[in-house]
Formats: structure tokens, sequence, C-alpha cells
């Protein structure tokens, strides 16, 4: 889907781009999802660029990820998407800018976009252009990871909270908590991927700046941002480490757990010895038992093996160890 945005007074117009629709001459953002192969010629007749194709976007080196060709300045970056849901993942994003225009390239929902879609739909500055949108989504995205980052340190405290002093009525079990700080530490490391990703795009926008002759007010901007990844980023290494120390300790609570399990079992098996000695020796082989004439003797046997069988096991499941 070819989707452009063409000022109209104080704000952006979306404006969706089908085949054999014209492209506004006045657009100054080309927002590419899941582009068609038609899209893609279409978008590159008209601004004489070439979009790179998805397996381009997913290349790791620099090289390929920061460039200049026929004077448009590539820039792909790493974004996060789906981070409240239980399946975060990252997705390549291309930024072209290119005559004062700006072309994205994406094939998933960011939502840095969205908001920034419906604040330029509201609003936007006067002789906004292609540069400016792009600050918003740079911007967009760093407040994003710094809004994950902190969700993330509070749900690390609750599960810092469930192993050290737990709620009698509502203890989440070690395989859940184990389960969260897994999952806090995969979102963690996700963004961390991402905050150096879009670092690198600052870096390089700074390094072009003086070429593309930037406003102060920009470059202003734009130094802002490169502090916010930088200490985003420094905030980002601290709860790893705080993650590893909450895993650390939770193992070591199931460690002296399953010790004391152990040694509830110990107990029991010395408790038992000398009663199991007594019986190995005499067999119970008495002339006198009242069961052996009792006709129903062997029932009963049986199902008091089959109860003292049972009573161990749901014992062990009320006491949770098992």
């Amino acid at each position: 889907m070819l989707s452009v945005y063409v000022p109209q007074g104080a704000s952006l117009e979306r404006v969706e781009v089908g085949e054999g629709n014209p492209v506004p001459e006045s657009a100054i953002w080309f927002d590419l999802v899941t582009p068609t192969l038609t899209e893609d010629k279409l978008l590159e007749r008209h601004l004489g660029i070439a979009v790179p194709t998805r397996e381009e976007m997913q290349e790791i080196e620099v090289t390929s990820r920061l460039y200049v060709e026929n004077g448009a300045r590539y820039m792909t970056a790493t974004l996060m998407c789906q981070s409240d849901t239980q399946t975060p993942k990252t997705t390549p994003v291309t930024f072209i800018l290119s005559g004062h225009r700006l072309v994205t390239v994406r094939y998933d929902e960011p939502r840095p976009f969205l908001i920034v879609g419906a604040k330029l739909g509201r609003t936007c500055p006067a002789g906004a252009t292609g540069e400016t949108v792009l600050m918003d989504l740079l911007d967009a995205v760093v407040d994003r990871a710094a809004d994950i980052l902190e969700r993330i340190g509070s749900e690390v405290d609750q599960v810092s909270h469930d192993i050290f002093e737990p709620d009698a009525d509502k203890r989440a079990s070690n395989q859940d908590i184990l389960k969260a700080i897994g999952r806090k530490g995969d979102l963690t490391s996700k963004v961390r991927e991402s905050l150096v990703s879009i670092g690198r795009v600052l870096l390089y926008l700074a390094n072009e700046a003086d070429a593309m002759r930037w406003a102060k007010e920009i470059r202003s901007q734009l130094r802002g941002m490169q502090r916010d990844v930088q200490s985003l980023s420094d905030h980002a290494t601290y709860l790893s480490s705080k993650i590893t120390f909450v895993l650390d300790a939770l193992l070591g609570v199931v460690s002296i757990e399953q010790n004391n399990i152990i040694k509830i079992f110990s107990i029991a098996a010395v408790v038992l010895m000398p009663p199991t000695l007594v019986a190995s020796i005499y067999g119970m082989n008495f002339k006198h038992m009242p069961e052996l004439e009792w006709v129903f003797g062997y029932l009963f046997a049986i199902g008091l093996m089959i109860f003292f069988a049972a009573l161990p096991y749901y014992l062990f499941k009320w006491k949770k160890w098992l």
C-alpha cells in the first residue's frame, strides 16, 4: 500500500495512491507498507530513486544500511513491533531523503508511524518538509523505546517482589516467574538492538547535516535525540543486569526449595527405616493374624496400598513440590 501525505493548510492530508491514480506533486511523505512491484515502480518513476527490497533492508552491514545513491540518502533502522503482546519482534524500516521529500519503506506497523501520522493529520508546522517529518518519526521512535523500558523496569520490580516477598494468597509459581523473566530479557535485548540501530542513523544524519544544509533547530533536535538514545542504551544495559540478577536469585530460591524437599524425604526415609527393618526380619509370619481368615482381607490390603500410594502424591501437589 502506498500512502502519501500532502500539506493542506496547517496539517498533512493522507492520500492513498492506487493503481492508475496520479501521485500528488506536493506530497512530502511517501509511506510504502508491504509495497507491491507496481507501487515500487510507480514511486521510482515519480522520484527517480530505487526502492530497496525486503532482503536488502534485512542486511546488517552498515554500508548496506546507510548510504547515498543518486543524490538520495538511504537509512535503514530496526524498530520495535508488537511490544505490548506476548510475541514482540523487530522489523527493518528504510528512510529515504530525496529533494526535501521523505520515503519510508516498511513491512509492519510500528507504533510511532501511527502516532506521527495522527499527529500530522491534526497539525503540523508551516513549511513542513521531509526532513521535519523524519525528525518527528525518529523522536517518536525514541519516545516509544523509553516507554517500553519504563514498563520493563516496573514489571521487573514486580517479578523481584514475587521472588523475595511473595504474597501468600496469590503467589506465582516459579515456572511462571521464570517465563516472565525470559520475556523481559528478550524484550530488553530487542529494545537495545533498536536503540543501537537508531543511534547509527542519528550519527549518520549528524555527519550529513552540513551537506544537507539543515537549520540550527533541526541540528539541535538531532543532538538532543542522540543524548536520549545514549541514556536509554545505558538504562537498557542496567535493566539487562537487573534481569540477570533476578534470574540468578530465582534459581537460588528454587535450589533452596529443592534442598528442603530432599531434606523432608531424607527424614521420612529415616523415620520409616526401623519399622521396615522389623517387618523384614519377622516377615509378618505370625500364627495368629485375624486378617488371614477375613473374606475381604485381600481387597482391604489392595485398597490400603492404593491409598498410601496416592496420599504422598496429593500431599506433594498441595505443598507445590510437584
